[in-house]
């Protein structure tokens, strides 16, 4: 006779703790003006693509995780086309800082 049976079907498993909450990706209330300069468009994304690769959620909805299960869809495009497409939504909020060296000095 085989001791071995799995110890899944015999009933004496502890039942499995709830699945914590999900994370989602930070998605402004408001989307972001379209930005009409390429140059400060390729800055923007290029830094949001930065963001993808060190594991931030992507915000576009095809993307996002499942928040029952926290499933992430499979991404098929490359990262940097996710980037500017979100920037293309206005979906990445982004600063621009004042040009000190343009202020007259007295």
């Amino acid at each position: 006779m085989n001791d071995n049976h799995d110890a899944v079907l015999d009933g004496d498993t502890e039942p499995i703790a709830p699945t914590p909450a999900v994370a989602m990706p930070r998605i402004p209330e408001q989307r972001v003006p379209p930005i009409t300069s390429r140059f400060l468009f390729v800055d923007v994304a290029s830094r949001r693509a930065k963001q993808l690769r060190r594991g931030a959620l992507p915000r576009l909805e095809a993307l996002r995780p499942d928040p029952e299960t926290g499933q992430r869809p499979e991404v098929t495009s490359r990262l940097e086309r996710v980037a500017m497409e979100e920037v293309e939504q206005g979906l990445v909020v982004y600063e621009l800082l004042e040009d000190k060296s343009s202020e007259k000095t007295t």
